[in-house]
């Protein structure tokens, strides 16, 4: 389980990075071009995408690297990921399987509460 939490959180990290430079460069863009942005939209707190935009995919690597050796740290930062992700940008068709890797990536390394045992085949 800590091996599926691992994955899931490097995964949800790899494709939030690319959420991040988007919602980092469209912020940066709306305050470069005022003009434009108004037609196209605007964020209500760019301060937050910014953050969010480099945060939430800092902690589902970071997590996701936890999971094997420290699950519950790992876990937390995981869910913590996938709560700054959702609350940021929303539940849409860009975002849904980074929260979902995060989500799910957190709840498993959470309950996986002893390390890994190897067995033997």
């Amino acid at each position: 389980m800590r091996n599926a939490a691992m994955f899931l959180g490097i995964i949800a990290g790899l494709m939030g990075i690319f959420i991040g430079f988007f919602g980092f460069a469209y912020v940066e863009f709306s305050e470069a071009q005022p003009d434009i942005a108004g037609v196209i939209g605007v964020f209500e707190n760019p301060a937050l995408i910014q953050i969010a935009s480099f945060f939430a995919p800092l902690l589902a690597i970071a997590g996701g690297a936890m999971a094997s050796s420290r699950g519950l740290w790992g876990g937390l930062l995981m869910l913590l990921s996938g709560l700054c992700f959702f609350y940021a940008f929303g539940f849409n068709v860009f975002t849904f399987f980074p929260i979902g890797f995060a989500a799910l990536g957190g709840v498993l390394a959470i309950a996986a509460r002893q390390p890994d045992v190897p067995t033997s085949h």
